[in-house]
């Protein structure tokens, strides 16, 4: 099993990252590496972070998280750094301002939503505690008939017994 240094490693990911964007079988060919090793070092490169289209070649069909973190690396960069960044990566500025409103009004209605799941879970606790003090009425009540069924009989039976004698 071949060892590749660093620089060959990157200098490989760039081809298969935009604004090349080319497909792993090609870049195999290409450099003499097994395609599975390169699907191995883009997988890398993803879970490290990294903004990596996958295998779709249209920068609006990458994955959330490849658009999130394209977002996050491209947060507090000037105009200029996010021009020269999105010439690099084969973007659009106006790509990234979307794909960050779209992260912004993800987050608002994950705030939304939390606040309506508390609000549920407040009126599941109340109606939760209305039923359980109408359970123990109810209990209390059957325990007080279950009583006097047993007293009505015992009261029978000892009526039956006094006649008896």
């Amino acid at each position: 099993m071949p060892h590749y240094s660093a620089e060959r490693k990157a200098s490989v990911l760039r081809k298969l990252l935009p604004p090349h964007n080319r497909s792993v079988p090609e870049v195999a060919r290409e450099e003499g590496i097994c395609d599975q090793t390169l699907y191995n070092w883009r997988k890398q490169a993803k879970q490290q972070g990294v903004p990596v289209p996958g295998s779709r070649k249209q920068t609006e069909d990458w994955s959330p998280e490849a658009k999130f973190a394209a977002v996050v690396e491209t947060a507090a960069m000037t105009e200029l750094e996010l021009s020269e960044y999105c010439r690099r990566q084969g973007l659009y500025p106006e790509q990234i301002r979307r794909w960050k409103e779209a992260c912004i009004q993800g987050a608002q209605k994950a705030g939304a939503q939390q606040q309506q799941q508390r609000l549920e879970a407040k009126q599941d606790k109340q109606r939760i505690k209305a039923l359980e003090k109408e359970l123990n009425r109810k209990e209390k009540a059957l325990a007080e008939a279950a009583a006097l069924l047993v007293l009505r009989k015992k009261l029978t039976a000892l009526w039956e017994a006094n006649e008896a004698d």
